[in-house]
């Protein structure tokens, strides 16, 4: 006897297959871990490359020039969303492109090491080429010169308050060994280091190309503070030198 002749039968058979059907549609329906997985990270690297390139991006420092305000191998936080409406102000810490003005008689390297510098910067592990970070004393218009009686730093012929050296200023420990007197042309940005005693900046390229003044259009972003060692986090105080 076959099945179309024993209702019995049928029905069993055709439970059979609706089950066999409802459990291959819910397997249909799941996706396997690993493409989860591949997704959740694919939109972490997508959302992390937004922030880094439009609101704040990591940096490490490589250099003794800031201290004691960065130390070497800080990694720090730069905000990109600088200099806004306000423009730079005196006293801001900055991360730009040094190429043309600090780095004038040097090349950028093989093409090799740029790329790997980059890559390295992505993980925190290095630096982009000619990437400086320096302290803004003087903006367009400005006069910066070097030093009164007293070994203060001026900006127009006022002394200025600098705490963030970590030292006290006098005739015997100026702000600058090296006397200088510059006007900052519009646009430009006269940047100098915390520790003046071995930090390459302005003063030391006032012959070069620039007469070691960068342009503004060379700015990558502010600091705003340190983000790693975790130990170490902390932020940047904002300095007020706008009262010349």
């Amino acid at each position: 006897m076959n099945s179309a002749e024993n209702p019995e039968h049928s029905e069993s058979d055709s439970a059979a297959r609706g089950s066999r059907r409802f459990r291959r549609s819910a397997r249909l329906g799941r996706f396997p871990s690993w493409t989860v997985l591949a997704a959740t990270v694919v939109l972490a690297v997508l959302v992390a490359t937004g922030l880094r390139l439009f609101v704040v991006d990591v940096y490490t420092v490589s250099q003794v020039s800031m201290e004691p305000t960065l130390a070497d191998a800080e990694r720090i936080l730069v905000e990109k969303h600088y200099p806004g409406d306000e423009g730079v102000q005196r006293g801001d810490v900055i991360v730009f492109d040094g190429e043309g003005s600090f780095t004038p008689y040097e090349g950028g390297g093989s093409n090799l090491d740029q790329l790997a510098a980059r890559v390295g910067h992505w993980f925190g592990l290095a630096t982009p080429p000619a990437t400086y970070v320096k302290r803004v004393l003087g903006t367009g218009g400005d006069t910066v010169a070097c030093c009164t009686d007293s070994g203060a730093l001026t900006v127009n012929a006022e002394p200025v308050q600098e705490d963030y050296l970590g030292r006290e200023v006098s005739a015997e420990m100026p702000a600058s060994e090296l006397s200088f007197e510059a006007e900052v042309p519009p646009g430009r940005l006269w940047v100098m280091g915390d520790n003046r005693e071995e930090s390459l900046d302005s003063r030391a390229l006032l012959g070069a190309p620039g007469g070691g003044m960068i342009s503004e259009d060379r700015i990558l972003g502010r600091v705003t503070g340190v983000f790693w060692p975790w130990s170490e986090r902390r932020e940047l105080p904002e300095v007020d030198h706008q009262q010349q």
